[in-house]
C-alpha cells in the first residue's frame, strides 16, 4: 500500500502545520536525553520528521519498509539541504541496519506500530526498538486513540485535500472491523485536473487496534520505564474516552 501511495503522501499531509504543532513537543523532550544527538524516525515516510530535526541540529536517519518512500525521503532531504541517512527497514530490522546502542532516540509516529498484527510482532519490534537505544534513550509512539475508535465504532475520518493549480487531491480515510478482531484500514486517493472527472485509487492495510494498557506492559516487558501517556502533541493527558491519540514517551534504564 505505501509503495503506491508514496508518490501522493507529501499532498496527503500538511506538513507545515503538523511539524509545527509536532516539533515543539519532541525537542522539549529531546533536550533531556539528546540535545543535538542522534535520532532515529522508525516508520519515517517520506522522512519529513527526520528532516526537521537534521534543520535543528540532530544526527537524525530514517527507516521505512518502503523503498519507494524511502526514495522519497533521500530526495526530500537533498531538496532540503541536509544530510539524512535514510535506509529501507522495517520493525525488527533496525538494530541489524543501524547497530545496537546507535541512538539517543527513537521516533516512531504516525500510527504504525498497529500495522503489526499479533503481540510477537510487538514486542519483537519494541525490543529492535531498545536495542537501537543507547543506555537512557527516549521512545516516542505516536498511535492512534484506539481505546475511543473501538468503543465507539468509529469508522470515518477527516477528510483532507490538496490543490496545486489546476491539479486537485481529495483523501478519504475509513476503516472497518473485521471478524477477526483486526481492522482494514481503507484510503480512497481521488485526483482531477481542472474541469476533467475524477480518477480515483482505493488502497487497504490491515490494522491491530493497540490499547494503551497493551502498550504500556510491552513496554515494560521491553525493558522501557518512566513510560508516560499523552493525549495529543500539546502535552494534554491520555484521555482512554476523548483523546485523539495516544502518545506516548518512554526511557531505558542509564
Amino acid at each position: 500500500m505505501y509503495d503506491d501511495f508514496s508518490e501522493d503522501y507529501d499532498r496527503f499531509v500538511n506538513w507545515a502545520g503538523r511539524l509545527a504543532y509536532e516539533m515543539p513537543f519532541l525537542e522539549l523532550r529531546l533536550a533531556q536525553v539528546a540535545p543535538g544527538g542522534a535520532v532515529l524516525d522508525s516508520a519515517c515516510g517520506t522522512g519529513m520528521h527526520a528532516i526537521a530535526l537534521a534543520q535543528k541540529g540532530y544526527t537524525a536517519a530514517g527507516a521505512d519498509l518502503s523503498p519507494r518512500m524511502v526514495e522519497r525521503a533521500r530526495e526530500n532531504a537533498r531538496q532540503a539541504g541536509v544530510t539524512v541517512r535514510f535506509e529501507a527497514a522495517g520493525f525488527g530490522e533496525l538494530a541489524p541496519t543501524f547497530g545496537t546502542q546507535s541512538f539517543n532516540a527513537l521516533l516512531c509516529l504516525g500510527n504504525s506500530l498497529p500495522h503489526l498484527l499479533s503481540e510477537a510482532e510487538l514486542s519483537r519490534a519494541l525490543g529492535d526498538f531498545a536495542a537501537c537505544l543507547r543506555p537512557g534513550g527516549m521512545l516516542f509512539l505516536q498511535n492512534r486513540n484506539f481505546d475511543a475508535v473501538v468503543k465507539r465504532r468509529e469508522r470515518w475520518m477527516e477528510p483532507q485535500s490538496f490543490r496545486d493549480g489546476e491539479r486537485e487531491w481529495l483523501f478519504l480515510r475509513f476503516y472497518d472491523y473485521d471478524a477477526d478482531g483486526l481492522i482494514s484500514f481503507n484510503i480512497v486517493n481521488l485526483k482531477r485536473e481542472e474541469g476533467q472527472s475524477w480518477t480515483q485509487q482505493v488502497m487497504t492495510t490491515r490494522l491491530r487496534p493497540l490499547l494503551q494498557a497493551e502498550t504500556v506492559r510491552l513496554l515494560g516487558s521491553a525493558g522501557f520505564h518512566d513510560i508516560a501517556c499523552y493525549g495529543d502533541m500539546s502535552g494534554a493527558p491520555f484521555n482512554p474516552e476523548s483523546s485523539s491519540n495516544l502518545i506516548v514517551v518512554a526511557r531505558l534504564p542509564a
